[in-house]
């Protein structure tokens, strides 16, 4: 089974894609779709969906995963947080030939917990996990090791 693990964000939305055969899960590749901040909304959001539908073009996914969204303080960046969501999700939602990408969510303490046993564990902590269990894998960014960690907690919790 292939699974492609997202962590939607609208400055930096990662992305990783990992391969399940039984127990054993294997790094197929990972990667960032980054915006422009001085670029228009509409422009960043279509740039974020039209990046996402090539990764799932290129690699197939038999499903996808990404991050619940969380609170912020600031409800201006929570609203930004959703766009950016909305403009993953539609990526997967188009996938296919509009048969829709199936899309399971976790919350970020699931994630923790499934890949480093706490959910209270630090990011640190999670990209120490995905070297001992994605061996040798080369992380473009701290985006992608969540994407990754969120593919790795979605074949956990199967």
């Amino acid at each position: 089974m292939i699974i492609l693990g997202l962590d939607p964000s609208l400055s930096c939305t990662g992305w990783g894609v990992i391969r399940t055969e039984g127990s054993r899960i294997s790094h197929v590749d990972n990667g960032q779709v980054k915006t422009d901040t001085s670029s228009p909304m509409a422009l960043r959001l279509a740039l974020l969906q039209a990046e996402l539908a090539q990764v799932i073009v290129r690699y197939r996914p038999d499903r996808a995963a990404a991050e619940e969204i969380f609170l912020n303080k600031n409800p201006q960046s929570t609203l930004k947080l959703a766009q950016a969501r909305g403009a993953v999700l539609a990526a997967c939602g188009a996938a296919y030939d509009g048969m829709g990408l199936t899309v399971r969510e976790h919350a970020a303490r699931a994630v923790k917990k499934s890949v480093v046993g706490t959910g209270a564990a630090e990011k640190a902590q999670v990209q120490a996990m995905l070297k001992v269990l994605l061996p040798g894998v080369k992380v473009v960014g701290a985006d992608a090791a969540d994407a990754l960690a969120v593919a790795i907690a979605d074949a956990h919790l199967g």
